[in-house]
Formats: C-alpha cells, sequence, structure tokens
C-alpha cells in the first residue's frame, strides 16, 4: 500500500482534491488532519512560528495509530492524508511515500475558506477575522510555503481547475510506482 501525503494552505484544496481522489480510485482509504483532535496542538499560530516553527510539538500518535491500522488491514492499495505537514513532522514523515503539495495563492485560499466559512457571518465578523488574519495568522501560512513546499516531492499548480489538479496527481501515483517500491522504509 502506498500512502500519499496532500498538503496546502487552509482552505488550500487538500480536502477536495483527497474526496475527489478516493472516489476516482478503487481500494482507497482517507484520513483527514481535521478529524483528529491531538496534544500539543497549536493555538497560539503567531508565537508558534517565532519560537521556531516545530512541526513535532503536535502529538500525532492517533494519526500514526489509524496509518498503522489501515496499512496492516491489507485492503486498500493507496491512503490518502489529507494532512498539512508533508515529510516536516518526524512521527509521520516515516509513513510517507510520497508528498505533494497545492500550491494555492493565499488570496485564493483566502476568497474559498471566506466563502466556505463565512456564509452565515455578519460584515463585522468577516472584518474581524480578517484583522486576526492579517496581524497574527499570515505568518503561518507563510510559514509552510517556506517550510512544507519545498519539503515535497511534487508541487501542484493550486489554481488549475478540480478535475486536472487530480488527474495531475493521479498521474503522479502511477508514475511513481515504481520509485515508490523502491523507497526504503
Amino acid at each position: 500500500m502506498k500512502v500519499i501525503a496532500i498538503a496546502a494552505v487552509t482552505a488550500g484544496g487538500k480536502t477536495t482534491v483527497v474526496n475527489e481522489i478516493k472516489n476516482k480510485l478503487p481500494k482507497t482509504a482517507a484520513l483527514y488532519f481535521d478529524d483528529y483532535s491531538f496534544d500539543g496542538k497549536v493555538e497560539n499560530f503567531y508565537q508558534w512560528v517565532l519560537d521556531g516553527a516545530d512541526y513535532n510539538v503536535w502529538g500525532l500518535e492517533p494519526l500514526e495509530k489509524d496509518i498503522l491500522a489501515i496499512k496492516d488491514s491489507g485492503r486498500y492499495d493507496y491512503l490518502l492524508l489529507d494532512y498539512p505537514f508533508a515529510y516536516c513532522n518526524d512521527k509521520i514523515k516515516k509513513y510517507i511515500d510520497v508528498a505533494i503539495f497545492i500550491d494555492t495563492p493565499l488570496d485564493i485560499a483566502m476568497a474559498r475558506r471566506v466563502l466556505r466559512d463565512f456564509k452565515d457571518a455578519t460584515a463585522d465578523e468577516i472584518r474581524s477575522d480578517m484583522e486576526m488574519y492579517l496581524k497574527y495568522a499570515r505568518i503561518a501560512y507563510m510559514q509552510m510555503l517556506k517550510d512544507i513546499l519545498p519539503s515535497s516531492d511534487y508541487v501542484i499548480d493550486g489554481t488549475r481547475d478540480l478535475e486536472r489538479i487530480v488527474n495531475e496527481v493521479i498521474k503522479i501515483f502511477t508514475e511513481t510506482e515504481k520509485e515508490i517500491q523502491s523507497k526504503p522504509h
């Protein structure tokens, strides 16, 4: 079984791409980072970046346990991880065969996030969130571009339409099959 990590900034397309691939490829499982509650979860991303952006502060044992259970089941050809860290967390990197980063420009990701998360919000709530983004959260998005993007095996243009992104990811699976099989674990 091959483990494929799909990373992007928040609202960069990870979940949408993982769900679409899962629907297209038989014998494919998926795990979603946002479905977990982790010990050491960062609450203040601004301070986390100032403190050195240590991706190992997250206690990812629950995710690791599920990765191992799916691998041990023998039921799947692929496990897709909707997972923001690529190879930057020491606990999970050893399970990843291929890390793909969807490089979505921050303005597009922000527009998607506002459309997704603020459907019923007031203008004041949206303005408040934008102020928080500019003062405190943007630094973490920039840190991802600094750390996660270059540590990924492949970078895909996040401005492309969903079908093209999905086809490109599936092509990576098939073209790297021999490479994945020979990669030491």
